[in-house]
């Protein structure tokens, strides 16, 4: 099925690896023209031949300087994928050893980064009855111990693109939600990242960790989600074969989660 995006225009923040990078990937294989925002332009998000912006998203000048960028070499926004989030040094940590600058940090990268984007982009996706996809997590339903910054942002992330899709619907925008769990990327695969961190409280060597993760997060499917999965439903919801879907939070956990 073709998904009809040739010759679109799109901006993916958070675009320098993981979901960002396979996303900017995907598009561009579909020949989109791709703005990509990241902190950190790496050698990968340059290779996908995408326009590239350097910005600390977390900020509102960076959000600004990513969306004018874009728009300055786009000439126009027809798809926006708001996937940045995280947090510096992502660690396990209870919520009375987060204070006021780690919640602020978390909800300006994960919830604000995207406000601020998709005002700045909304004028032209009217134009051009574009759509938005906005990267949220399994924790927005099932919140994480130890996690509780991320996941309150995460929850308001998913509020909101229900929020833009019952707003903007009627003037031709599409917004929806892609959920993922847990997804072969630097936060759980390098030792260095979440996982990392984890396996260190839970006594084991990051190794064993990442073996044992599909059975002791009980993924149905026995494995986690790789990016370029991710990366394809986003792409199958900014596309036209994807018309009638707004405002709806898509899971992609490999059956993760079990509640209705």
């Amino acid at each position: 099925m073709n998904p009809h995006l040739t010759s679109k225009t799109a901006v993916v923040t958070g675009a320098s690896r993981g979901i960002g990078l396979a996303t900017v990937r995907a598009l561009t294989a579909e020949g989109v023209r791709v703005v990509g925002g990241a902190r950190t332009i790496t050698p990968e998000l340059e290779d996908t031949g995408a326009h590239t912006v350097p910005a600390d998203l977390s900020t509102a000048e960076g959000v600004a300087t990513l969306m004018s960028g874009a728009l300055d070499r786009l000439g126009g926004i027809d798809l926006l994928v708001n996937n940045v989030g995280g947090e510096d040094n992502m660690e396990p940590r209870g919520f009375l050893d987060a204070d006021d600058a780690q919640w602020s940090r978390v909800l300006d990268l994960n919830l604000l980064s995207a406000v601020r984007a998709t005002r700045a982009a909304l004028p032209s996706l009217i134009e051009r009855r574009g759509s938005i996809v906005n990267v949220s997590s399994i924790s927005a339903r099932e919140p994480t111990v130890g996690l509780i910054a991320y996941s309150a942002a995460k929850a308001a992330l998913t509020s909101l693109g229900k929020s833009l899709a019952r707003e903007f619907g009627p003037k031709g925008v599409r917004v929806n939600t892609v959920s993922p769990g847990a997804v072969n990327t630097f936060i759980w695969a390098d030792p260095a990242g979440l996982g990392g961190k984890v396996a260190a409280q839970a006594g084991l060597d990051h190794a064993t960790f990442f073996q044992r993760l599909p059975q002791d997060f009980g993924i149905a499917t026995g494995r986690i989600t790789e990016p370029e999965e991710v990366a394809a439903l986003i792409v199958f919801l900014l596309s036209d074969l994807a018309r009638n879907l707004t405002g709806a939070d898509h899971l992609i956990d490999g059956g993760t989660l079990t509640a209705l």
